[in-house]
Formats: C-alpha cells, sequence, structure tokens
C-alpha cells in the first residue's frame, strides 16, 4: 500500500476523544484524525515522532490524518483502516505463502446476517474466509501482542470463523504487524483472557492463525515476512 501523498514529520502532544491527536509541526500545533479506536497502548508518549498524511479535500475539517507513531526506535502503522488495503495487496501479489494464486479475491463478504468477514478467498473450487486483525502493541524488543485491550467483538469473530469451519469453509484469522522488528507474535492473554480462551478453541476447531510482518517507511507499508507466533 502506496501513500497517495508524502507524508509529514511532526511531534505527538497527545490523543483525546479517540479520534484526535494534537501535533506539533514546523509551522505550529495542528489537530489530526486518529484514524485507531483502540487503546494504542504504549505509543502515546509525549514527543513520539509522528507521520501525518495531509488532505485537501474541502469537505473534511481536519486537514492531517494520523497514519505512523515511532515509539521504541520502531514504526508503527496505526491506521486500522489500512490493514485490509496492505492485505489485499499482498493477496493480489501473492506475498502470503499459505493464501497464494487465489482464482478470486472478495473483500467484505456476509458470512450471515450478523458477521462479514474481510475477505472472501476461492482456490480450486474451496473457499476460505479471512479476517483481518491490525496489530501494534509491543511490550518487549521483539514480541508483537493482540488484543491491546479487551475486544468482545473480536472474540465473535473467532466464534464465527469456528461456525464457518463447521459449515465446510476454510478459515484463517491474519494478525498483521504493523510494527518493525519484530520477530514473535503472541496473545495478550493478560489483557483479555477470554479472547486468548476463544483463540485456543478455534485453533482446536480448524481455525488456521498466521502472522505477518510489515515494512514500513513514509512511502509505503507492505508485508515483509511471516514471523512465529508464541502463544
Amino acid at each position: 500500500m502506496e501513500f497517495n501523498k508524502s507524508l509529514i514529520k511532526g511531534k505527538l502532544i497527545k490523543r483525546y476523544k479517540r479520534f484526535f491527536i494534537d501535533v506539533k509541526l514546523e509551522k505550529g500545533i495542528v489537530t489530526a484524525h486518529c484514524p485507531n479506536t483502540g487503546s494504542m497502548m504504549g505509543l502515546l508518549d509525549e514527543g513520539n515522532d509522528v507521520y501525518l498524511l495531509p488532505n485537501k479535500n474541502p469537505k473534511r475539517k481536519l486537514k492531517y490524518g494520523l497514519e505512523i507513531i515511532k515509539s521504541k526506535k520502531n514504526l508503527v502503522g496505526v491506521n486500522t483502516h489500512a490493514a485490509n488495503k496492505i492485505v489485499k495487496h499482498a493477496l493480489e501479489n501473492n506475498l502470503i505463502k499459505e493464501l497464494k494464486n487465489n482464482d478470486s479475491i472478495k473483500p467484505e463478504v456476509f458470512f450471515n446476517k450478523e458477521t462479514r468477514f474481510d475477505f472472501l478467498l476461492e482456490k480450486n473450487q474451496q473457499k476460505f474466509f479471512v479476517e483481518v486483525k491490525n496489530v501494534t502493541l509491543f511490550r518487549n524488543n521483539d514480541t508483537a501482542e493482540f488484543p491491546d485491550a479487551i475486544t468482545s467483538r473480536g472474540s465473535k469473530h473467532l466464534s464465527t470463523l469456528i461456525e464457518a469451519v463447521n459449515k465446510g469453509y476454510k478459515a484463517y484469522l491474519l494478525f498483521l504487524i504493523q510494527i518493525e522488528n519484530m520477530k514473535y507474535f503472541k496473545i495478550a492473554n493478560d489483557i483479555d483472557p477470554l479472547y486468548y480462551e476463544n483463540y485456543i478453541a478455534a485453533k482446536k476447531a480448524g481455525v488456521h492463525f498466521l502472522a505477518y510482518r510489515t515494512k514500513i517507511n513514509t512511502k509505503q507499508i507492505t508485508i515483509e515476512k511471516k514471523i512465529k507466533i508464541i502463544s
């Protein structure tokens, strides 16, 4: 996924009301849109470098959107809306070895009246549902974690993926690690024990779990390599 404009570097002042951050730029302080409703644990220290995408749409009140934060020397992609774009690019270019050479790739497909998954893939008459989770939490130098807060929605997706397996689909959950330099991935069971229980149940039921790290710079974010899941 390429950025359509050059990112602008600034210094984080604060985040508030979930959707707003104040940033110090060379020309002064601006308020930018924060496209991440999660806790963003560990990323919001005052003075962190941030990278904003400018927007000139006259209908939008905020003229900048947050894309990247630098935390503990690692660039982190925080725009959750970008996650599916990154994965779609990877699927189209066969960058995920377990999900290569698909006959069709359909985004945002309903499984039932209440739940839709991020992608429906078809290959050799087999259908695959793929759900994507954007990962921005790391509490040590080499291990990414999910979730960064209690996620009832995430637990619901796991239960529905189990249901999909029981109906004959293949089901994958892809943890997209938008953090540089991570070597491992784990479920943060201390943050959401119920999600961990549902994760274990989904593994036993036949849901496949993948963790792929991204390569991040101010020009683009793309999938780089698979990393090991250690929980």
